[in-house]
């Protein structure tokens, strides 16, 4: 029965439909009778809505037209609390804020009509910088313009500073980052009161969609049906966003009577739909003479547009993540979400941990400096050991060794040797080489209680024939949930993986899985499918039709007699939480994630200092992740967030104007091209972890955290630059090498 599936690259599951276009996407489909939807938006930031023009030369009496008073149930966009609207009724709170829809079956027409909508609205003073909305001179959120705020100790920080030999501080501000998936956002949506809503869409998390329609129209659970199509990537941006959009094509489908298709174009998708929160970190810190860390003082902020969606939960990972992957007797975080008049911030790869770690880890090249010791060393003499405490209490268990992470990074890279030589060859040239690294961790899962909160479910069933279905609300959108789940399963039941089939994403069909998000589809869905796979095993061994050792013609046969003698054969297993892990919310103390992946990142720069052009020219990955089920996979999320951690440091720059991002398109919105993205060297150590399928964590946000600060950590090493703002486009890192001259 031996047949190894895990740790194989087994080819992707839906590899040859994407590669002879046999996949369906939604913009693939159709119904008879479908039309199009179109959104018109507001043009101010903040402001009373006074009235709604429809201008000359349409024939409007053509056009299905929807606006908040024919919302049947409640008003809003479902998600942690109520306060985003579907559609605007009297206020506006951001640009692009959806007013009004239009239903048309001429989609060319359909956009003059959205041109010749005029909404009036009377502007109202608005707010958009973390530093106004914390001034509170325009309150436009609540009291004091704060979504959430946390606060984190560890000891005593106020008593620390008089023992400590050395105090450094320093602030970091990180800029807003757009998904740029290659597949815009779309839904398709069928809604009447008899047979209620069905929405088919590029989406991440079916069941978010799901509750946001059952309030929207006031409807019974059973009477919504969302349908996964084909998702040609998420990053986050699909997580809550299409809640929103799939709201407003079933209105338009409820009152037009007809199937509504509405897929945004690059421009109303970079325009109005989610990013990466804005951050402004500071950081004091003390140390021993001898580079001992004392004291860590952090101040984090995130800016989280007009409403509050994922914020909160953006929030808590990036404080928790604040104070990396090192002991500290005595940390204080103090963070905060605030409210702006710019389109609402959510969910991107990393959610809050690539914000707070770029802080840390530049921050930390710069305390070991002022200490003396080299940022090796620094890190070397401060890294978390097992038995040890991070800032929120937690005790680690694990056989952490970043310290042989680390030696195997720099190894790899020939970070020492390059060091030496670069200092030699720098004085003079007009191109600077630099080398530099991050160290940091990632927790795998929701933070504390989610999951116990989510209690996720997954359903395994085997047919008459032999074939294993996998049913699940986790999504694949290019990042392998179906390969990786087949491969569980097969592993599990000794079987190939072609045997296993992962059924699509339909909440009439697949259980509430959770949403496909903060890497915990393989660690905590994937450990369920394990389960329930080892559980059909023992119902036919239980049954007396399979032996110990069998072939999978026996497992075939033993499947068809069981169903014959007891039915449909079936496993569904839901997460219990583990009893030894305790989480206390309020003071965000105790057991933050099950399991951390830890890493080391090291980049190498070349610099132009004639046009402060940056170009990494090598990257070494080096990370421990449990256990890597599919390699090829793994070291392909890897490169991916190594990707967009390269655009988050020096390319990717969101340029705001009163609240709108004003270069949405892919012409002046500089994304790394392949060009761009350097060898990228994966490398992967092994510590399986109990509670993971087969011993694996999560890992497809690790990259997004050490990516841009071992970037920025090489520029500064190149260029003496003091780096403490990405992007770090040419313009700003030429007023930084002026800073050096002068």
């Amino acid at each position: 029965m031996e047949n190894r599936q895990i740790g194989k690259s087994i080819p992707r599951k839906e590899g040859r439909e994407k590669v002879t276009g046999a996949a369906r996407y939604v913009d693939d489909l159709t119904f008879p009778d479908m039309i199009y939807g179109v959104t018109v938006r507001s043009s101010a930031a903040r402001g009373k809505i006074l009235g709604i023009r429809f201008g000359e030369g349409i024939p409007w009496k053509e056009f299905t037209i929807v606006t908040a008073k024919d919302i049947p149930g409640q008003n809003c966009i479902a998600l942690l609390i109520e306060d985003q609207p579907c559609l605007a009724d009297q206020f506006v709170k951001h640009p692009e804020e959806a007013v009004v829809l239009l239903a048309h079956p001429d989609k060319y027409l359909l956009e003059e009509a959205r041109r010749a909508v005029w909404i009036e609205i009377e502007p109202l003073p608005a707010v958009f910088s973390i530093e106004d909305s914390l001034s509170r001179k325009q309150i436009i959120w609540g009291d004091d313009n704060i979504f959430k705020s946390y606060r984190v100790e560890k000891g005593d920080v106020a008593r620390a500073w008089s023992t400590a030999d050395f105090v450094v501080e320093g602030e970091y501000e990180t800029g807003a980052q757009e998904q740029l998936y290659i597949e815009p956002q779309g839904m398709i949506a069928r809604a009447n009161f008899a047979d209620g809503v069905t929405v088919w869409g590029s989406l991440q998390c079916p069941y978010y969609v799901h509750k946001a329609l059952v309030r929207l129209f006031g409807l019974p659970k059973e009477k919504i049906r969302v349908v996964q199509t084909e998702t040609g990537g998420g990053f986050g941006g699909k997580e809550e966003y299409p809640s929103m959009i799939a709201g407003h094509a079933a209105l338009l489908a409820l009152k037009s009577g007809k199937p509504v298709k509405i897929i945004y174009d690059r421009a109303e998708d970079m325009a109005a739909t989610t990013k990466r929160h804005p951050s402004r970190t500071r950081h004091r810190t003390g140390v021993t003479r001898d580079g001992k860390l004392l004291a860590m003082e952090i101040d984090f902020t995130l800016d989280g547009g007009a409403y509050e969606t994922l914020s909160p939960v953006v929030l808590s990972r990036g404080t928790i993540h604040a104070a990396g992957p090192y002991a500290c007797p005595n940390v204080l975080i103090q963070s905060r979400v605030v409210a702006t008049n710019a389109p609402p911030h959510g969910a991107f790869r990393g959610f809050g941990a690539p914000q707070s770690v770029f802080a840390l880890e530049r921050h930390l090249d710069r305390v070991a400096e002022a200490v003396g010791l080299s940022p090796v060393e620094f890190r070397r003499r401060n890294f978390i050991q097992q038995g040890q405490t991070l800032a929120v209490g937690q005790v680690i268990h694990e056989k952490v060794r970043m310290d042989k992470l680390l030696d195997r990074a720099l190894e790899l890279s020939g970070y020492h040797v390059k060091r030496a030589r670069f200092a030699e060859a720098n004085p003079g040239s007009g191109i600077k080489r630099g080398i530099g690294f991050a160290a940091f961790l990632h927790g795998a899962g929701f933070t504390g209680s989610g999951e116990e909160y989510l209690a996720s479910e997954a359903l395994v069933t085997a047919t008459p024939d032999g074939k294993v279905h996998v049913l699940a609300g986790s999504t694949e959108m290019g990042q392998g949930t179906n390969t990786v789940f087949a491969q569980i399963a097969a592993e599990a039941l000794g079987l190939d993986c072609e045997r296993i089939e992962i059924l699509q994403p339909d909440t009439s069909l697949v259980p509430n899985s959770g949403p496909t998000v903060a890497s915990r589809t393989t660690m905590i869905v994937g450990k369920l499918v394990e389960t329930a796979a080892l559980a059909i095993k023992k119902s036919l061994k239980d049954a007396g039709v399979l032996d110990e050792s069998y072939t999978p013609a026996e497992f075939t046969e033993a499947c068809r007699e069981y169903s014959a003698m007891f039915g449909p054969l079936q496993s569904l297993v839901k997460y219990q939480h583990p009893g030894e892990l305790h989480w206390d919310d309020a003071k965000c103390q105790g057991d933050a994630y099950g399991a951390y992946a830890w890493a080391v990142y090291v980049a190498e720069v070349s610099v132009d200092t004639r046009t402060a052009e940056v170009r990494v020219e090598d990257f070494v990955a080096v990370q421990e992740v449990g256990k890597v089920i599919n390699p090829v996979m793994a070291a392909g999320q890897i490169e991916g967030g190594v990707a967009q951690g390269l655009g988050f440091a020096i390319y990717e720059n969101v340029v705001w104007q009163e609240g709108r991002m004003i270069n949405g398109q892919m012409t002046n919105y500089i994304m790394p091209t392949s060009m761009d993205v350097p060898p990228i060297r994966v490398f992967f150590e092994e510590l399986p972890y109990a509670r993971g399928p087969a011993g694996a964590k999560g890992i497809g946000e690790l990259p997004l955290d050490g990516t841009a600060p071992a970037i920025a950590n090489a520029i500064a090493n190149a260029t003496g630059a003091d780096v403490r703002q990405i992007p770090i486009t040419p313009e700003r890192l030429m007023e930084m090498l002026e800073g050096v001259d002068a």
